[in-house]
This record gives structure tokens, C-alpha cells and sequence, in this order.
């Protein structure tokens, strides 16, 4: 099974409608450590690419994700912004003149998105960030891709390790953004920024399983 872009299309507005449901979860979770705004942006943010959608809808699989990635840019604040909105234009990049995209195509996409929110974090495995959540996830879809698994058959292995990553982050001592300036106070709480992505991971499972 391909991934096409009707379904990245209902995975955007699965993750709006996810975000407005989670809004005060994820601001919980970023009061405990960092601007309490996390679940306020996600939200705010994807209600404004939901919106940017339809005039985008028939246009390429690549101006759709890089449509929500400069939105994200433009529209939310603090970190989250800047690095989903990077996620988004660098995934469009890897899929350029593609209508549909294979198990490995698909991997590419995760890898260059997370490529680029390195690149403009900085982070380091253990920082306790959203990385240590989509390390784990792209190379697991590597390995399904060159074990020559389908999208539908890999991403309910993704979302399984999506939920152990994102617990892993509770353990772990901040070392980027404002849950640094907490030091060891930041131990026992579960990032932000890693939950909202696993949550990303779960709503394009849940759209491709529906499919």
C-alpha cells in the first residue's frame, strides 16, 4: 500500500483535529517545564494550516507539505514552530515530483524531516526533545521499508514505538530550550514536544488503517 495525498491531506487535518483535542494536555505538560504554550501553539497552528488546505488541496503532494511547514513557520511561536515548520519543508523536499509515495519514499520523508529539525535544534540523543522520539521512529521505518514491509503494515510498529520513546523522555534531563534552565527538576516529566509528535505518528496511523 502507497501513501497518497488525499491521505496526507486527512493526516493534516487528523492532527488538527487532534491538537484541538489535546490542547490542554500538552499545555499541562509544557507547564511543568517549560512556557506552557506548547498545546495553545500546536493548536493555533494547525487551525491555520487546516484552513490554508483547501486552497492548496489540488496542487502537489511536495506544495502541500510545504504549504503546513510555512504556516507552521509564520503562525506558531516559541520553538515549536520553527521546528515543525522545518519537519514539514524539508519532508516536501524529499518528495518532490512524487504523486504517491512507497514504503521507502515514505521513510525518506520522515528522514529529511527530522534531518532538518536537527540541523535547526541542535539536538543531541538524550536531550530530552521531540528527536528522541523520531530517531527511533525513522530508523524502525527504514528497517520495515528495506524489509520490505507496506506503510499500512509499518506505522502500527511506528506508533508502538512512538509511545515507548516518548515515556523514555521522562527519565531523561533537559538539555535544549527553557526545561534546560530546571537542570535535574526537569527528570520525571514527559517532554512536550515528543508527545505532540507521537501524537502526529498515531493520527496518520489511525488515517491509514481507516483507509
Amino acid at each position: 500500500m502507497s501513501l497518497d495525498k488525499q491521505q496526507i491531506l486527512n493526516w493534516i487535518n487528523e492532527c488538527n483535529l487532534t491538537f484541538a483535542r489535546e490542547r490542554d494536555h500538552l499545555t499541562q505538560l509544557d507547564a511543568d517545564i517549560g512556557d506552557a504554550d506548547h498545546g495553545l501553539n500546536m493548536n493555533r497552528g494547525f487551525e491555520r494550516v487546516a484552513e490554508k488546505l483547501p486552497a492548496v488541496a489540488e496542487q502537489s503532494m511536495s506544495t502541500l507539505l510545504k504549504t503546513v511547514g510555512m504556516t507552521l513557520l509564520s503562525s506558531v511561536g516559541g520553538a515549536s514552530g520553527p521546528l515543525y515548520g522545518t519537519f514539514f519543508i524539508r519532508a516536501a523536499s524529499a518528495v518532490d515530483g512524487k504523486e504517491s509515495l512507497s514504503a521507502t519514499d515514505f521513510a525518506k520523508l520522515l528522514g529529511a524531516g527530522v534531518d532538518g529539525v536537527v540541523a535547526r535544534g541542535k539536538a543531541q540523543p538524550g536531550d530530552k526533545t521531540m528527536c528522541d522520539l523520531w530517531w527511533p521512529v525513522v530508523e524502525a521505518a527504514n528497517q520495515a521499508a528495506e524489509q520490505g514491509k507496506s506503510i499500512s503494515q509499518m506505522l502500527p510498529q511506528l506508533t508502538e514505538i512512538a509511545d515507548e520513546a516518548v515515556v523514555s523522555t521522562i527519565g531523561m534531563r533537559a538539555k535544549k530550550g527553557r526545561a534546560s534552565y530546571l537542570g535535574e527538576r526537569s527528570v520525571g516529566h514527559q517532554d512536550p514536544g515528543a508527545t505532540s509528535s507521537m501524537m502526529m505518528v498515531h493520527a496518520l496511523n489511525q488515517v491509514v488503517q481507516g483507509s
